[in-house]
């Protein structure tokens, strides 16, 4: 920003109820905003934003890379034969219907279907029906060329066996559509004859495996049945004999419920002793909740006084002694007004009040005693009764261990029926469905040569290279991201920098300037008043020197420095204006004034004083100090004692004195003068400053006793710091609809 911001429409006069209402310490605090998301949606339009460049070249390379090769690949040809698969196959026979796959498997049949047909059995089943070993066409013409020195006829012939079937189920492509029952056969290959005579012959070498499937699945299961029925036979006797034994070696005789399962009877089944602790078991919870509501009686009226024992509040004699008792007390203190206690009247009501009291305290303690009887009595009661529980309770766990032990055995017994029964079941019904063909699979079409090529595929390779390039595009953005700790957004400002956030002003266009300045309803303006109100907030009553300092120039600091200084005096406050770079000062450039003859640096040095050098009329209420002559060394002007003297003169005629001080870094100036004022606010240019410059340009500041009340944030831009597109336009402005 070169040109001076030109206020128009002054806001009113005075100094308003603000600070009249908050005193700096009746502010609130400032409550601990939440630590930010490691990744939110803000972060990823601010990243794609900033790297814009990058993605977009990067996604370019990528689709060109991928058009050329696809352009270079060679033409494939791929063709289908499709087979139906029927897994509720019809009942013949009974045990048949077992074969049938429940619905909620059929998914898991269909994909079990397809890696059988990409096994390497049938591959090399159907390598040996078509021959393709001998065949140049599947292994290339080339095959034989590559036969290694020393091999035999034999083992050449099953090398290259191994090489057709590894090719073929590499060209293989089995699918299936989702909800179908259709089995796609599709074959891959440089020649469109040689794929559809090779998808054919998978399809019939695979519904001849069916039928062999299903004749050894039989045999198979009608030994395994045969083997595990006569060792169910063995298990079941042994396992009846040891239950048996068992209940004659303990004595148990138990009189089982109604029910089928004889071992959850067994288990279940009750005895003497454990009906008898059940009643004890009764008896003992009902004694200890009477002790416990004994024991919280006595507790209750142990400390009581008489009069507010419920047993005196309902007995009707007790109520007529403490009638008594206070009738008795009122007459005495009424006899007290007029005579000493020596008066016979008086002795007699004392001695009579002394023997209703000592009534009252014998009742008492007699209602107290009989509660605390009633405890004594509740405790032996839980405690005998406990006793007999824990009797009981030994002699029932010797019991049901007993019982426990039984009842396993009677269960493994059980167990070994139940399973005896559905092996015999079993085996009669897959030895009559034994010789019944399934007739699960049916050729549904054969395949036809191709007429045209399946790869290379433009749409495909378009897509697969845009998603790699998506990838990579993103890898680096994010990779430039993690190695770039320049100050970007908000959160920031708090986060890295562990200052209080003012404010920020909007990126501004050289050539919007001048509307912006002179519009004090624009995002520009709006902004530096959010942030002259934050600052009015955030200082004392009784501080009224600042001073606005940033890292490096050309961050906005001057121009800020100047608007809030035209902002105060705008407000209703005396303000001066003090251009204290003593290096490149700018102060006069931006209010378009000429450079004085005399300045700061002759007031500070006594030259002049300081009426004489102050420039009046730019803004009403606003007293500007430019600097004339730069000194030949600022710093000695900054670190003299007339410079504190001015200071605090300065202090003493003006309501808010702000300071214009040169860049923070690399030179003392700033870091001397932040000792000297009240408060130094922080300006820094978003997208553009280090975290750690600007880190080191505010330990600088605080390192010389200066005390940074907050950071303003100078042309800031929504899109880099991964804001909306219309941020900057709505976030200060608003007003009525037009």
């Amino acid at each position: 920003m070169t040109e001076r911001p030109i206020m128009s429409n002054p806001e009113p006069a005075g100094r308003g109820t603000w600070l009249d209402v908050y005193m700096p310490d009746q502010l609130p605090a400032v409550q601990k905003v939440a630590p930010p998301q490691f990744l939110n949606i803000s972060m990823v339009r601010g990243i794609l934003y900033r790297q814009r460049w990058l993605v977009a070249g990067v996604l370019f390379a990528a689709v060109t890379l991928g058009l050329m090769v696809t352009l270079l690949m060679t033409p494939r040809y791929e063709a289908t034969a499709k087979v139906s698969v029927k897994p509720f196959n019809e009942e013949v026979v009974e045990g048949q219907s077992d074969r049938a796959v429940p619905t909620q498997l059929v998914d898991k049949y269909i994909a079990t279907m397809i890696q059988r047909i990409g096994s390497r059995q049938l591959a090399g089943v159907v390598v040996d029906d078509l021959k393709l070993d001998q065949r140049q066409g599947l292994l290339g013409k080339d095959i034989d060329k590559s036969r290694a020195p020393g091999l035999t006829d034999q083992q050449w012939r099953e090398s290259k066996r191994q090489a057709a079937v590894s090719a073929l189920i590499s060209s293989l492509n089995v699918k299936s559509t989702p909800g179908s029952l259709v089995i796609d056969i599709g074959v891959r290959s440089e020649n469109p004859v040689l794929s559809a005579e090779i998808a054919n012959g998978y399809a019939n070498a695979f519904l001849a495996s069916d039928t062999r499937a299903s004749v050894a699945s039989s045999k198979y299961a009608l030994t395994y049945l045969s083997g595990q029925i006569e060792e169910t036979r063995v298990r079941l006797q042994n396992a009846e004999q040891a239950a048996n034994e068992y209940a004659r070696a303990r004595g148990i005789i138990v009189q089982p419920l109604n029910g089928p399962n004889e071992a959850e009877n067994a288990s279940s089944a009750t005895t003497l002793i454990g009906t008898k602790l059940a009643s004890i078991n009764e008896d003992f919870i009902e004694a200890r909740a009477d002790r416990i509501a004994a024991e919280q009686r006595w507790r209750t009226v142990q400390s009581l006084p008489a009069s507010q024992l419920p047993e005196v509040q309902n007995s009707q004699s007790l109520q007529q002694l403490l009638a008594d008792l206070t009738e008795k007390r009122a007459q005495l203190a009424e006899l007290r007004q007029r005579y000493n206690d020596d008066f016979p009247q008086i002795a007699n009501l004392r001695a009579q009040i002394d023997t209703i009291n000592s009534q009252l305290e014998r009742s008492a303690a007699d209602i107290k005693s009989n509660i605390r009887n009633q405890l004594t009595i509740a405790r032996n009661q839980e405690n005998a009764l406990a006793a007999e529980l824990q009797q009981l309770t030994g002699a029932t766990l010797g019991e049901q261990d007993e019982k426990v032990q039984l009842s396993v055995l009677d269960r493994e017994a059980e167990a070994l029926r139940n399973q005896l029964k559905m092996l015999l079941d079993r085996y009669n019904q897959v030895n009559s469905a034994a010789n019944v063909n399934p007739d699960t699979l049916q050729m549904l079409d054969t395949a036809t040569v191709p007429s045209s090529p399946y790869s290379p595929n433009l749409l495909r390779n378009m897509t697969i290279a845009l998603a790699i390039g998506i990838a990579l595009a993103v890898g680096l953005a994010v990779l430039r991201e993690t190695f770039d700790d320049r100050i970007r957004s908000l959160e920031d400002v708090e986060d890295k920098l562990a200052l209080p956030f003012l404010g920020h002003t909007p990126h501004v266009a050289d050539r919007d300037l001048t509307l912006q300045s002179s519009n004090r309803f624009s995002a520009l303006m709006e902004a530096y008043s959010s942030i002259r109100a934050a600052i009015d907030f955030s200082l004392p009553r009784t501080s009224n020197v600042i001073q606005v300092a940033s890292s490096q120039a050309g961050e906005g600091k001057s121009t800020t420095a100047v608007v809030l200084a035209e902002m105060f005096a705008n407000f209703g406050r005396k303000t001066l204006l003090v251009d204290a770079d003593l290096r490149r000062p700018s102060v006069s450039k931006l209010l378009g004034l000429e450079r004085p003859k005399v300045g700061l640096v002759e007031v500070v040095l006594g030259h002049v004083p300081l009426e004489d050098a102050i420039v009046r009329g730019v803004h009403e209420g606003l007293h500007i100090l430019p600097v004339a002559e730069l000194p030949p060394s600022p710093t000695e002007i900054l670190a003299s004692r007339e410079f504190e003297q001015f200071i605090e003169e300065c202090r003493g005629k003006y309501s808010l004195v702000v300071f214009d001080s040169c860049p923070v870094m690399g030179l003392a100036d700033a870091p001397m003068l932040a000792r000297l004022v009240d408060a130094t606010v922080f300006v820094l240019e978003a997208n553009t400053l280090p975290f750690s410059r600007a880190r080191t340009a505010v330990r600088r500041l605080t390192s010389a006793g200066g005390k940074v009340i907050g950071a303003v944030l100078s042309k800031y831009r929504a899109l880099e710091a991964g804001q909306a597109y219309d941020y900057q336009y709505t976030y200060y402005q608003y007003g009525p609809r037009q």
